[in-house]
């Protein structure tokens, strides 16, 4: 337990104190600056115990539905285009998301989340967060500072090194595929506190030698990437990891109009330019390929008799229709490729709304009809006072593998505005 120079335990103090003891030196190392955002407390000073047998259960469940999407993924690159755009996979990034490494990268993304509503009797997997999950640096960093100052075990120790296994894992992929890789940059929009700092984060973690590029300073010219460097130098760029979400690179258009994210999609399509996470992490987050693996399992196809009894055990049912309306069945409707809970609606039995986004981001794209399952409620301190809301817990897949665990609470619907919860265990 932390104590402070006068040898009073953190506990002693009110919850503003302690929440500035804990977050004022992360801020002031410049790592983790976004305890507070759009005005709001978002990282909690308080801990949440987690049951080592929960833990080590989410851990599994993260590892087997990794081999399942995997699994899935790599026959969803060979189906025709159809397919394909069935999933959601935009026009300009068919040819990206068919590219395969085979043995070389044999999961379908490199830093990946499952989302999960889990307690003592279940484990139900929500969605795939595999093309550009955030929460990194709350998991691998914070947590263990937060469990430090309340004398509680991280659940997470040890995992940080798994993070630059897996960057070095990707480029010796590339290079083993024919890849360039002396030039590599991470990108992010630098504006964004968050995904700067989450970017940032990963480069001094990766270990590798890179340096960081404003996504608005990266340019398409010729055949080529390039990122513009001081004086207007314009520098090569062979390995670019990108905290952008691939189907926001598929509309990017420069001031011109010229369509600058179509041609960077074309550039890893012909193998010039080299992507972590890979296009394939894009063909796994889809919402819809939750329902194409439902779909497969409810058929008994496909998957071994063993996968089946996982896919039943975590996964809920999951359609392109709405299967649900009239069932007494309570359903939620989700964006294929929505986040943060934006355009997702949840109906009861009855067909009532229990509760809807204000968010309208995604709600032009298609939608999933999944059943609905309840996060479990709990207690919590903020600056505002004694709270409650709904746990859900995201356990990272980090090439292939399970690694470290995070918390958020919020309404039925996790949001922008739902708050990232420490962990400990009991």
């Amino acid at each position: 337990m932390m104590r402070n120079d006068e040898g009073k335990t953190l506990t002693a103090y009110a919850y503003p104190e302690r929440r500035e003891a804990i977050y004022g030196p992360m801020r002031a190392e410049g790592i983790f600056t976004w305890d507070c955002m759009y005005d709001e407390e978002y990282a909690l000073a308080c801990i949440h115990r987690i049951d080592r047998g929960l833990h080590r259960r989410m851990q599994e469940a993260a590892e087997r539905l990794g081999g399942i999407f995997a699994k899935t993924v790599a026959i969803v690159q060979q189906a025709d285009t159809v397919l394909l755009e069935e999933l959601g996979v935009p026009e300009a990034a068919v040819a990206a998301v068919r590219l395969s490494f085979g043995p070389l990268m044999p999961s379908p993304t490199v830093i990946g989340r499952f989302d999960f509503a889990a307690d003592e009797d279940r484990i139900k997997m929500l969605e795939f967060n595999s093309d550009t999950p955030t929460g990194i640096v709350e998991a691998f960093h914070v947590n263990g500072a937060v469990c430090s100052v309340y004398g509680a075990e991280d659940p997470n120790a040890g995992c940080t090194h798994r993070l630059a296994e897996s960057f070095r894992a990707a480029i010796a992929a590339y290079q083993d595929a024919g890849y360039e890789t002396r030039h590599i940059y991470f990108s992010a929009l630098d504006w964004h506190i968050e995904d700067a700092g989450t970017t940032r984060y990963l480069l001094r973690t990766s270990g590798l030698a890179a340096d960081f590029a404003p996504l608005s300073d990266l340019r398409v010219k010729d055949d080529r990437l390039w990122v513009r460097l001081a004086d207007d130098v314009l520098a090569p760029v062979d390995v670019l990891y990108r905290l952008h979400a691939l189907e926001k690179l598929a509309e990017d258009r420069d001031e011109d109009g010229y369509p600058t994210g179509e041609h960077t999609l074309r550039l890893i399509a012909e193998r010039k330019l080299a992507v972590i996470n890979p296009p394939s992490g894009f063909a796994a987050q889809t919402k819809a390929l939750q329902a194409l693996i439902w779909n497969l399992h409810e058929a008994q196809q496909f998957y071994t008799p063993e996968e089946h009894a996982w896919i039943e055990a975590y996964m809920l049912p999951t359609y392109l229709e709405n299967r649900f309306a009239g069932t007494g069945t309570p359903y939620v409707v989700k964006p294929i490729y929505g986040r943060e809970g934006s355009g997702v609606t949840i109906f009861g039995a009855e067909g009532q709304t229990i509760e809807r986004s204000e968010e309208e981001e995604y709600c032009d794209q298609p939608m999933v009809y999944q059943r609905y399952t309840e996060l479990p409620q709990v207690r919590f301190e903020t600056l505002k006072g004694a709270g409650s809301g709904r746990l859900l817990w995201g356990c990272f897949l980090i090439g292939g593998r399970a690694s470290a665990v995070v918390a958020r609470v919020g309404g039925h619907i996790t949001n922008n505005g739902s708050y990232y919860l420490p962990v400990g265990f009991i």
